[in-house]
């Protein structure tokens, strides 16, 4: 059965005999997990087993792991990591050390693709939902740290999530409550939109994912937030940026977006999104988005697979199987930067 365009939550600690149902009658190409899914390494790696197992072993699974407030896997099973504002000024090779132990803690638990680095810019004034998520203010800062952080990740055989594309860090709203409005012109958009251009610049971005902003950008659709938007994904993202990846869009579940999560992953997908993220892990909303949510197109099962057959070939070959290293083997985390 083809999969659905669609990752998906799961409810807690172990997959349930309903929720595997599910996977089974209407697949989805992935599933990312949060902290209500995360216990012990044992636990973890037990259900992303049963995952696969469910979805076969190239499924991804995702998990928001950067560093600092956004981390899913925490002490004292595993290491902490700074936030990206920490890394300002560091070396490219200690922010990609860390990058590499970060995703080689992931890579053990089964965990193939990290929604990281954040390449939002952290500007004054804005909404602190990014803040210290974001490396810095400056644009070539933010691109220097991120390619060492996609460098790191794949190092470590994950896939890397840059985000949130076209740049959510002139928000002045939290997305996750209410929809953002950017009022910016052009010219001014130019450095949001700058870092995702340079990490593009290496094979047009096909070795990554990146996630939409749920954001309205009145220079680029007035009407719909980037994420809905056929005109701000084409001529953006696909045409300025450069990026021919696999595009995600955020979590439908989030308050910036209304209606309907089947209508919205509808919307989404036709507006130029590859998948659809359904995050909140409850049983009958992940049924209702799978029973109806279009199957991936080829373009898509395209980008998927050379994602990761690209990141498979940069991967050294110590690490070529999935939770062979572990993570005392890797570079130690900055406290500081």
């Amino acid at each position: 059965m083809r999969a659905r365009a669609a990752v998906t939550g799961l409810s807690g600690l172990s997959l349930t005999a309903a929720e595997a149902a599910v996977l089974r009658a209407t697949p989805p190409a992935g599933v990312i997990l949060f902290r209500r899914n995360v216990g012990t390494p044992d636990q973890l790696r037990a259900l992303t087993a049963a995952i696969r197992e469910e979805l076969g072993e190239e499924a991804p699974i995702l998990v928001d792991q950067e560093g600092g407030r956004v981390a899913r896997l925490r002490p004292p099973e595993w290491p902490a990591f700074p936030a990206a504002s920490a890394y300002e000024g560091a070396s490219a090779a200690s922010a990609a050390a860390n990058a590499a132990l970060l995703g080689a803690g992931c890579a053990a638990m089964g965990l193939d693709v990290v929604c990281a680095p954040v390449l939002d810019l952290r500007l004054p004034g804005a909404h602190d939902v990014i803040g210290d998520r974001a490396f810095s203010a400056d644009p070539e800062e933010v691109a220097r740290l991120g390619e060492a952080w996609i460098e790191g990740l794949t190092a470590a055989g994950c896939i890397p999530v840059v985000k949130h594309i076209p740049g959510h860090g002139r928000a002045t709203a939290d997305s996750h409550l209410s929809l953002p409005r950017v009022d910016a012109d052009l010219v001014t958009l130019a450095a949001d939109i700058a870092p995702f251009r340079a990490v593009c610049a290496r094979d047009a971005g096909r070795h990554l994912w990146a996630m939409t902003a749920h954001i309205t950008y009145a220079a680029l659709d007035p009407d719909r937030p980037a994420t809905l938007s056929p005109t701000l994904i084409e001529r953006t993202i696909r045409r300025e940026i450069g990026f021919d990846g696999v595009l995600v869009s955020d979590d439908l579940t989030m308050g910036a977006l209304a209606g309907l999560s089947s209508t919205l992953a509808a919307d989404s997908l036709d507006a130029g999104c590859d998948l659809v993220l359904h995050c909140n892990g409850v049983l009958e909303d992940t049924a209702a988005l799978l029973r109806d949510c279009p199957p991936l197109t080829a373009r898509a099962a395209t980008r998927l697979a050379t994602a990761r057959a690209l990141v498979q070939a940069a991967r050294p070959a110590s690490i070529a199987a999935r939770g062979t290293v572990p993570v005392a083997a890797a570079p130690h985390a900055l406290t500081d930067a």
